[in-house]
């Protein structure tokens, strides 16, 4: 885990207190969560390992596909194994070094999913606007130079939230209601001026949404006036059916994150559990349902995972 140069004041644990008001249905809330993550490794492991094995399917949009998968199960294994060790063991603390970590790795993932969102946006535009040209724009190493973009700047654009963190003195009460380490729930228990921390983040947030929104948005309009150029009907629905999935995966993203940000910052009036779900939300559901929409929509990759599967 990466270290954060804290103070010796600050080597104490943090208590992950869970669900406030809801400890006794630690273990039923645990159901969900669980059942969540097993789906999610099982739908994005099934993923990589059919891309990984069917060379047809060494494809710019399947390699990303595989990215996305990856990113899913990184942010997910950053919240579960944690949150469950607190429904079933009541295994609350937590120090504050892996506090910080979890912050980074949770921020970072949600950051980098956005920008592979945003990368298969432009698969799209190319493979519908340019396809004789799509492999040699959208080459293997193209792919990989934008899924390292997408990592470093995620990276870059976090890591000052943790780092502020740490420089900022804890209050006395080191418990911070919730199921896993967030930005918002850990400033909350900070004796310092948090001004400067809430406008980074604030500012931060809403740039790396906005612009990846715009640029999805831009890809999205440029492919629609390509369709509607095409005269036949029937050939207007065609390529409007391989943007389907990622539009639905983009609204299952961006918009329960929005709402739990909003919630957490605005929202003081919201029950703490409320808030708590809706933070896990935008973590859990994506990343379970994500590899199902692809399954479901994407007919080359639904059969190679039917034939591999089917073998077993």
């Amino acid at each position: 885990m990466a270290a954060f140069n804290l103070s010796p004041s600050d080597t104490s644990t943090f208590i992950l207190r869970g669900i406030p008001g809801l400890e006794h249905a630690h273990v039923w809330i645990s159901i969900p969560f669980a059942t969540c993550y097993v789906f999610c490794l099982l739908g994005n492991v099934s993923i990589l390992f059919v891309v990984g094995k069917e060379q047809t399917l060494h494809q710019p949009m399947y390699l990303l596909f595989c990215m996305l998968a990856l990113t899913d199960i990184t942010m997910s294994t950053c919240v579960v194994p944690k949150a469950l060790g607190i429904f079933w063991f009541n295994l609350k603390d937590i120090t504050v070094s892996g506090c910080l970590t979890q912050i980074t790795f949770l921020s970072t993932g949600f950051a980098m999913q956005s920008g592979v969102l945003v990368s298969m946006g432009f698969d799209r535009y190319v493979a519908i606007c340019n396809p004789l040209r799509h492999t040699t724009i959208l080459t293997h190493a193209r792919i990989a130079k934008l899924g390292l973009v997408s990592l470093i700047r995620g990276f870059l654009c976090v890591v000052p939230v943790p780092l502020m963190l740490s420089q900022l003195p804890f209050c006395g009460n080191r418990i911070i209601p919730h199921v896993t380490c967030e930005a918002i729930p850990v400033a909350k228990i900070l004796c310092g001026d948090l001004t400067f921390y809430r406008l980074y983040g604030l500012v931060m947030t809403l740039t790396i949404i906005g612009s990846d929104l715009t640029l999805v948005a831009l890809s999205y309009s440029l492919i629609i006036r390509a369709v509607l150029r095409i005269s036949s009907q029937k050939a207007h629905l065609k390529p409007l059916k391989t943007c389907t999935a990622h539009i639905g995966v983009m609204l299952m993203s961006y918009t329960p994150y929005l709402f739990s940000m909003m919630t957490n910052r605005f929202g003081g009036s919201i029950a703490p559990h409320v808030q708590i779900f809706l933070a896990n939300i935008y973590v859990l559901v994506p990343t379970m349902l994500n590899p199902i929409i692809y399954g479901v929509k994407t007919k080359e990759l639904r059969d190679k995972m039917r034939k591999n599967f089917c073998r077993m």
